[in-house]
C-alpha cells in the first residue's frame, strides 16, 4: 500500500472518533496495553509529559515542546486531531514523520491490528510511541485524545502530568457534571508524579486534590502560583492561562534536573509556530478583509473567542460556521453574536451536522445566514461579499478550520 492507501485502510478499518463519534469510543485500555507489549514497550524508552484538559491542551503541548526544543532537547510531540495531514499528529523537533514510516508501521503490524481490532486512535498512539523510540528522542509531550483515565495514551508514566482546565465537552463519554469530567481527566495522575492544574475551578479542584493526595503526587495550581511576564506568538487572549500552565510545568522539570534557561522559555514561547508548526489558534489567514480562524468549539473555548472578537475593529462581521452532529448547540449558540452574517456549512466528515439543520437551529437563536454545500463554497462566498474593512471569522469546529487553513 502507498501512503494514501494506508491512511484509507486506517480510517476504514474501524470507527474513528473524530469522524464517527460515539461508535468509535472505547472505555478500555486492554488494546493499548497489548499493543505496547507487541511493540516491546516503546513508551518506556523515552521520557514523557502528559497533557489533558478540556481546552488549551493542544496549545499547551506545543508551547512546552517549543521551549524544550529551544533548550536543546530532541522532542517528540503527539497531538490530535490533525488539520491537513495525518502526520501532524506525530512530530519530532517540529517535523512530521515520513510517509514511509506510516506505511511500514502499518504493513509490519497489520496482522496484529486486524486480529485485535484496534481503533484508529489506538494504532496511532502505538505508531507515535514506536517512532519516538526509534528516533531516540529525549522527551515526548503527549496530548490526551479524550478524557484521560481510559485514553489510549494513558500507558505512560510521565515526568509531570498536566491538566489545563475542565469544561463541558464529550459529556456522553466523560460525565454530565464537572466533577465527573474532572475525575476522568485526573486519571492521568500517577503515583508520586507532580501534577499541574492550569486553572482553579470551585467544582473540580477538590477532585484533583483528593486524587493527588491518594497518589502522593505533589499538586501545583498554575493560575495562583505563576506570574506571567511572557508573551507568545500564539495570539489568542486565552493563551495567558496556557502560558502560566506551561511555565509551572517548566519549573517542575527544572526542579528535577532539566536544563532550561529563562531565555529558552522566552524564545520557546515566541517561536511556537516556527518550532512546532501549530495551526488554527487565533490564526490570521489574510487581511482586507481580515480573516481569523480558531479551533475553539465548546462553550468555554468559544467564550474566549467571542470576547476577543469584540476587541477587533471591523465594519461587518461574517462567520463561516459549522459543527459536528453531537455538539450541544443549546450551550454554545447563545454565545454567538446576532449582528453577524452567517455562512452555514457542514464539515466534510460523517459526523458533520447538515447545514440546513444547523441553519434551522441557529434561527431559533436569531442567527441569520445562508446555507452552503461545502466549507469551501461558504468561505469563498464570505470573501466575495465582505468589504475590505469587514472581518471574517471561521470556526465552530476543528474540521471547519481544517478545510480553510
Amino acid at each position: 500500500m502507498n501512503y494514501k492507501e494506508t491512511l484509507e485502510w486506517m480510517f476504514a478499518q474501524l470507527p474513528m472518533f473524530q469522524r464517527d463519534g460515539k461508535a468509535a469510543f472505547k472505555k478500555d485500555l486492554t488494546n493499548s496495553v497489548a499493543f505496547a507489549e507487541h511493540l516491546n514497550y516503546p513508551e518506556k524508552k523515552f521520557k514523557t509529559i502528559h497533557v489533558a484538559g478540556t481546552n488549551g491542551k493542544g496549545s499547551t503541548s506545543h508551547m512546552i515542546a517549543s521551549i524544550l526544543q529551544e533548550a536543546g532537547y530532541k522532542v517528540g510531540l503527539y497531538t490530535s486531531p490533525h488539520l491537513k495531514d495525518f502526520r501532524e499528529r506525530i512530530k519530532i523537533n517540529g517535523e512530521v514523520i515520513s510517509e514511509t514510516e506510516v506505511i511500514d508501521f502499518i504493513s509490519e503490524n497489520k496482522m496484529f491490528l486486524e486480529s485485535h481490532k484496534l481503533s484508529f486512535f489506538e494504532m496511532t498512539v502505538g505508531l507515535a510511541f514506536n517512532c519516538f523510540a526509534k528516533h531516540t528522542i529525549d522527551i515526548a509531550v503527549v496530548e490526551v485524545g479524550l478524557g484521560g483515565r481510559l485514553d489510549s495514551t494513558n500507558i505512560i508514566t510521565p515526568e509531570v502530568s498536566v491538566i489545563t482546565n475542565i469544561g463541558f465537552d464529550h459529556t456522553q463519554f466523560l460525565g454530565e457534571t464537572l466533577p465527573e469530567i474532572a475525575f476522568e481527566k485526573a486519571g492521568i495522575i500517577k503515583n508520586g508524579i507532580s501534577v499541574v492544574i492550569g486553572e482553579f475551578q470551585d467544582e473540580t479542584y477538590p477532585v484533583f486534590e483528593s486524587i493527588a493526595k491518594e497518589h502522593k503526587s505533589p499538586l501545583f495550581l498554575a493560575s495562583s502560583t505563576i506570574e506571567n511576564n511572557y508573551i507568545s506568538d500564539l495570539k489568542g487572549s486565552y493563551q495567558i492561562h496556557n502560558i502560566k500552565t506551561v511555565l509551572q510545568t517548566i519549573a517542575i522539570l527544572k526542579s528535577i534536573g532539566y536544563k532550561i534557561s529563562e531565555e529558552n522559555s522566552k524564545e520557546g514561547l515566541q517561536k511556537v509556530i516556527k518550532n512546532t508548526g501549530l495551526l488554527g489558534r487565533w490564526q490570521i489567514l489574510k487581511n482586507e478583509p481580515k480573516v481569523i480562524c480558531d479551533t475553539g468549539h465548546n462553550k468555554e473555548g468559544l467564550q474566549y473567542v467571542f470576547k476577543q472578537l469584540e476587541q477587533e475593529s471591523f465594519k461587518k462581521l461574517h462567520i463561516v460556521f459549522g459543527v459536528v452532529n453531537d455538539k450541544d448547540l443549546n450551550s454554545i449558540l447563545p454565545l454567538f453574536p446576532k449582528n453577524a452574517i452567517y455562512y452555514f456549512c457542514k464539515p466534510n466528515i460523517p459526523r458533520g451536522l447538515n447545514e440546513i439543520e444547523l441553519q434551522k437551529k441557529c434561527l431559533t437563536f436569531d442567527l441569520v445566514g445562508n446555507v452552503y454545500s461545502s466549507v469551501e463554497d461558504a468561505y469563498k462566498s464570505a470573501l466575495i461579499l465582505a468589504d475590505k474593512n469587514d472581518l471574517i471569522f471561521v470556526g465552530g469546529s476543528t474540521f471547519i478550520v481544517a478545510e480553510v487553513v
